[in-house]
């Protein structure tokens, strides 16, 4: 019996920081190292980052890389390490996993199936490589394997599958198995989605089963470049069963998860299998071998110490949970990436936004929670005045400060409960009027154009003009504390284009612009009552979902909600996942929301698509203006990463005009 211990790293890496990046690396090997690992998978292109864009043609990231991994090579006495780079090859740019081990450069292994849906662009930098290709590379007067290689080294046999090769119907694995693999190392940068774990665990136990192998996982993990966060998320696996799932939305800069795997085990478990059936003959082609002193583990000492997953993974409130967690950590690491000195929210007293305050808090709270507050305050060093603080509470109300701006038409209601829910997070809180400046400006315009300004026929010029008041100050703000200003706007909004521009879209980041209304009215009403696990509940938040979603922007006698602005936002939010993620026409769509909503008039739902397809059109060049957001699922509007639109287009009118047929049409209830 033979006994390895392996192990899947995560990383909270940063575009092109060559110093931080190294030293987190170097954390992690120590690591590894002091916990007895013998072979430690660590995530893909983690020497430069992967969000660098297109950075990556740069000649000078090119040759910092290779130096990154030179000095990082003597570093692996004792380990076998997977460490991801970009290198130039024949005058074409590759995403290369370098394998080393104690001490020397094993190979270099170009990724064949690129990535290129949604968030990822890998296309556009890197080239694929050719399945069962095979070539040298020359760096100084060293040859080095370049290709399709795997690895035998004293006897252990190890093969590579990258992020996206997993994904697809004809894995690489499939080939590394009629190799007698006995471990497969996948080096990931896979972005968080809601439930996109249960898909890696399926691929990973599924691979570990079907080629008969022990399986790590490793993952990026944190804000790494803005838009994108990575929940790490460390998955080993063995012969179909999955043996550990490491933490996900971590703090820390990196962390590793191990497990130990019984190679003789694996080899008896392929043997038994009918499904495995090797490549004989072929054995030994694009094998790398090398001899390696093994540190077996003792039979005493193989005794498998799984970790628990937290008790928020397996409740029923998982994708509340995840939300929360998955933007806490966005929030964190856009903070301290930015060097900004805390947050600033234009608190409405409506739901979105105290989600948003709310959030900014909590990433405060789930950090104190792993980190403590000394090590909170360490990774924040650079904000003023942070390290007198010496609580939570203190942290909070240093770094978030919330401000109620009214008009005449704001209620004594929402001010009463932004203040509430100010008070209930700790962050600090202002409340002006900017009537003044709203009756200036009106007064202005009105003399100089010659208008008498009425809400019968100047009602979206007199509302927008209230929103765009609030942004100076808000600004002014943020700017005298070098803060990062959040804008409020969700995703629904955005569809819409409900929101005004340089007004309530003010801001350096849009936290909630990629989550539906539907989804934050569930949510806040959550955290209301029960709130993520070892946070809890927020009561405050009462006095908001008690309420009507409002703009509060036309007279109060007008009783303006946003439902009766749009539609109610159940159907806005179905009735853009026809029409934009599953690319209906109008009548397709009208079709399937007239199926989803029986008890609503069809009448109404015919008015109801054609003005979601009207905005939608009409507010492209919105969306293009947004503040960056955080994705969250795989149904995102954001134009610069996965839905793109035409600024300017037809607007449907040909589809709109044959779904107002529709209207009087035999069966069509009034």
């Amino acid at each position: 019996m033979r006994y390895l211990k392996i192990a899947g790293g995560f990383l909270n890496q940063i575009p092109l920081d060559w110093r931080g990046n190294e030293s987190r690396i170097r954390s992690a090997f120590e690591k590894a190292r002091s916990e007895s690992v013998a072979i430690l998978c660590l995530p893909e292109l983690c020497i430069t980052g992967y969000g660098c864009e297109d950075a990556f043609f740069n000649p000078h990231l090119l040759e910092s890389a290779w130096q990154t991994l030179e000095s990082l090579v003597p570093a692996t006495q004792g380990l076998v390490v997977t460490l991801g780079l970009p290198v130039l090859h024949r005058g074409m740019i590759f995403n290369v996993i370098a394998l080393v081990a104690d001490g020397k450069i094993l190979g270099l292994i170009p990724k064949k199936v690129l990535a290129r849906d949604g968030v990822h662009y890998e296309q556009r930098w890197f080239k694929a490589w050719e399945l069962g290709s095979f070539d040298q590379i020359h760096k100084g007067n060293v040859k080095l394997p370049f290709g399709d290689f795997h690895f035998d080294l004293s006897g252990v046999r190890i093969g590579l599958e990258i992020c996206e090769e997993a994904w697809v119907a004809d894995r690489p694995g499939a080939r590394l198995a009629q190799q007698n693999i006995d471990l497969i190392l996948n080096p990931s940068a896979s972005h968080f989605a809601f439930g996109k774990i249960d898909l890696r665990k399926g691929f990973v136990t599924e691979g570990s089963r079907a080629f008969g192998v022990a399986y790590v996982y490793s993952n990026l993990v944190g804000n790494e470049a803005g838009r994108i966060i990575y929940d790490g998320g460390i998955l080993i696996a063995s012969e179909g069963q999955l043996l550990v799932q490491g933490p996900r939305f971590s703090y820390s800069d990196f962390g590793i998860t191990s497990a130990v795997v019984d190679i003789d085990h694996l080899r008896t478990y392929r043997r038994r299998s009918a499904r495995h059936r090797p490549w004989v003959e072929s054995e030994d082609r694009g094998c790398v071998k090398a001899e390696l002193q093994w540190q077996f583990i003792k039979p005493s000492e193989a005794k498998q110490q799984l970790s628990q997953l937290a008790s928020w993974e397996t409740g029923e409130h998982r994708k509340e949970e995840e939300f929360a967690r998955a933007v806490s950590l966005g929030l964190f690491d856009f903070l301290r990436k930015s060097r900004q000195h805390g947050f600033v929210v234009s608190l409405s007293g409506g739901i979105d936004s105290a989600v948003v305050a709310l959030l900014a808090a909590d990433c405060v709270r789930f950090a104190v929670q792993e980190l403590g507050i000394e090590g909170v305050k360490a990774k924040l060093q650079f904000i003023s005045g942070i390290a007198a603080a010496s609580t939570e509470f203190q942290l909070i109300e240093r770094l978030l400060i919330c401000a109620y701006q009214s008009t005449r038409n704001s209620s004594s209601a929402t001010l009463e409960a932004a203040r509430a829910v100010a008070q209930a997070i700790g962050a600090s809180f202002h409340d002006w009027s900017v009537d003044s400046i709203v009756e200036a400006y009106s007064k202005l315009i009105s003399e100089s154009a010659g208008v008498s300004l009425n809400w019968g026929q100047h009602d979206l010029a007199l509302q927008n003009i209230q929103a765009r008041s609030r942004a100076p100050s808000i600004w002014m703000l943020a700017n005298l504390r070098n803060a990062l200003l959040l804008a409020t706007s969700n995703r629904s909004e955005a569809a819409v284009g409900y929101a005004t521009m340089d007004g309530d879209t003010c801001g350096g980041l849009s936290p909630i612009a990629g989550i539906d209304k539907a989804f934050l009215k569930v949510w806040i009403r959550w955290a209301q009552l029960n709130g993520p696990v070892g946070l809890g509940p927020v009561a405050a938040l009462e006095l908001i979902t008690q309420r009507s979603p409002t703009a509060e922007l036309r007279p109060e006698s007008q009783h303006q909600t946003d439902e009766q602005d749009l539609m109610p936002y159940e159907v806005l939010d179905w009735v853009e996942r026809f029409a934009i993620r599953d690319k209906r026409s109008p009548i397709e769509v009208f079709d399937l929301i007239s199926v989803q909503m029986p008890n609503i008039s069809k009448n109404q739902l015919l008015v109801w698509v054609k003005r979601f397809f009207q905005l939608w059109c009409r507010n492209q060049w919105k969306r293009e203006r947004y503040a960056p957001a955080f994705h969250l699922d795989d149904e995102s509007l954001d134009p610069k990463t996965w839905c793109r639109f035409p600024i300017l287009s037809s607007g449907f009118v040909e589809e709109l005009e044959e779904l107002e047929k529709k209207r009087g049409t035999k069966g069509l209830v009034q």
